[in-house]
């Protein structure tokens, strides 16, 4: 049976089953060779991505540093004209208002963590029309400066010539007054021909002089005042009797001012007419309403708080007789 001449089959001679093991793994392999290349393709481009991401935020922080330096500069500029333009805020009020809406606005960008690149451009414009409102301020500061200048300078001279004015007003009114002293002191009348006559009278009403003193009713004081360059009008002329014992007799409280004794009393008062170089009489009588003492009577006549004239009389002591 062994010799036959069909062919026999062996083991070896079997079809061989396909292995795909080794193709599930080679698939496997390009797979996570694939994986890894997109991850490290993808890590590239992310990377690539934070790095352009970086470089922008770096280039808007760069502006955005840049901007508020311009910011910074242009704020340092209006604070050098702070003291000049502090007098000047009223003329300047209106620009002065506008600068500080634009610095408002420049503020709000600034102040933004997350500013984006259109408004730090916005805020760029913003600071060149800051600018250009500086500039246009400093020119007003420049030209209202010359202006205050030359007004300081104008007031300077007004101020000096004020004080020349003052100091001359000053030894006007010294002069003045001097003259005005003098000719106060030059128009002060003078008197003149005192007479004193003591006045008996008699029962019948006659009047005799008489010396004795118990005889004496009244003295009768006369005199004349004159002056070259009194104005005319009327004056007060102030007569002071004092008796022997040295007192002065008063007609009552009143008193008047002297120059150089200060107030006092008076026996009468004068009202006296007074006409520019003419001399005027003047007469009064005093009668004191009791006996008159023995020794000196003493009349003093003062105009303008000057003593002006004085005489004496002589009232003696009479005989047995007399």
């Amino acid at each position: 049976m062994d010799n036959t001449n069909f062919p026999s089959a062996t083991i070896n001679d079997r079809p061989k089953r396909r292995d795909y093991r080794n193709v599930f793994i080679g698939v496997l392999g390009a797979t996570v060779i694939g994986l890894g290349g997109y991850m490290v393709y993808n890590k590239n481009k992310s990377s690539q991505s934070i790095k352009k991401q970086e470089a922008t935020i770096a280039t808007i922080s760069d502006e955005k540093s840049d901007v508020q330096k311009s910011f910074d500069a242009s704020l340092a500029r209006l604070d050098s004209m702070t003291g000049i333009n502090a007098g000047l805020e009223s003329k300047l009020a209106n620009k002065n208002s506008e600068i500080a809406s634009i610095k408002g606005q420049i503020r709000k960008i600034l102040n933004k963590s997350n500013a984006t690149a259109a408004e730090l451009a916005k805020a760029k414009g913003l600071i060149a029309d800051l600018n250009g409102k500086i500039v246009s301020l400093e020119a007003d500061v420049a030209r209202l400066t010359n202006e205050n200048k030359s007004l300081n300078n104008e007031k300077i001279a007004l101020t000096a010539e004020k004080d020349k004015l003052d100091k001359d007003l000053a030894a006007t009114t010294v002069v003045k007054q001097d003259l005005e002293k003098k000719v106060d002191i030059a128009s002060t009348l003078n008197a003149s021909n005192i007479v004193i006559t003591p006045i008996d009278i008699k029962n019948n009403g006659t009047e005799k002089v008489n010396t004795v003193a118990k005889r004496v009713d009244k003295l009768v004081i006369s005199f004349d005042v004159d002056n070259r360059i009194a104005q005319p009008g009327k004056t007060d002329v102030f007569v002071l009797v004092i008796g022997p014992d040295g007192n002065p007799i008063s007609s009552g409280t009143e008193t008047f001012t002297t120059r150089d004794e200060g107030n006092k009393s008076f026996t009468a008062k004068l009202a006296v007419d007074v006409e520019t170089s003419k001399k005027k009489s003047v007469e009064f009588a005093y009668a004191p309403g009791t006996k008159f003492q023995t020794g000196n009577y003493t009349v003093q006549i003062y105009q303008n708080g000057y003593k002006i004239g004085e005489s004496v009389c002589a009232l003696k002591k009479g005989g047995l007789f007399s």
